[in-house]
């Protein structure tokens, strides 16, 4: 396994629309260990192809306590939305340190392809309902950043793009 280098808000890649994974393959198995490594190795929750610099319809999720219950969704779709919503505090490994409120739906089903290529569908409530829609947009190109009003998200990548200077000094 290996850590992958994560892309961080504002780099553009980041908005580029993921293509759907063809095949659950020896390449796909070995990148779902390392996106699974990077993403407990930054203390994360989901973790969306997108983020590491593969655009394919892949995400890694692990809600639990224990970082024990490993989700995988392979070219997963939304095919039922509850009209019930509500604003969480989000934060993202392509945005270190930032938190908002974003709204999201309270529960979605979502249909997608397990780590052995094997159709599943997932009734998301919670936590794991949000991770899923927050990961989701990263397929779609989307940063949470995105929902928030463009001042905040202007100071947001100011303050991204400072770090990130100064991490290189």
């Amino acid at each position: 396994m290996a850590l992958l280098p994560i892309l961080c808000f504002p780099d553009e890649r980041l908005h580029t629309v993921a293509k759907p994974v063809q095949a659950v393959d020896a390449r796909i198995k070995q990148l779902i260990a390392d996106m699974f490594e990077t993403m407990h190795d930054s203390h994360g929750i989901g973790l969306a192809a997108t983020q590491v610099n593969v655009h394919e319809r892949l995400i890694v999720i692990d809600v639990s306590e224990g970082r024990d219950q490993p989700l995988v969704l392979i070219n997963p779709e939304i095919v039922w939305a509850s009209p019930e919503t509500r604003i969480n505090d989000e934060g993202c490994l392509s945005v270190p340190g930032i938190y908002d409120g974003v709204e999201r739906h309270e529960r979605v089903h979502v249909r997608a392809l397990d780590g052995e290529g094997k159709e599943q569908l997932i009734e998301a409530e919670g936590l794991l309902a949000i991770c899923i829609q927050h990961e989701m947009d990263h397929l779609m190109g989307k940063v949470f950043v995105e929902y928030l009003s463009p001042l905040k998200r202007n100071r947001i990548k100011t303050k991204m793009l400072k770090a990130q200077r100064e991490a290189q000094r």
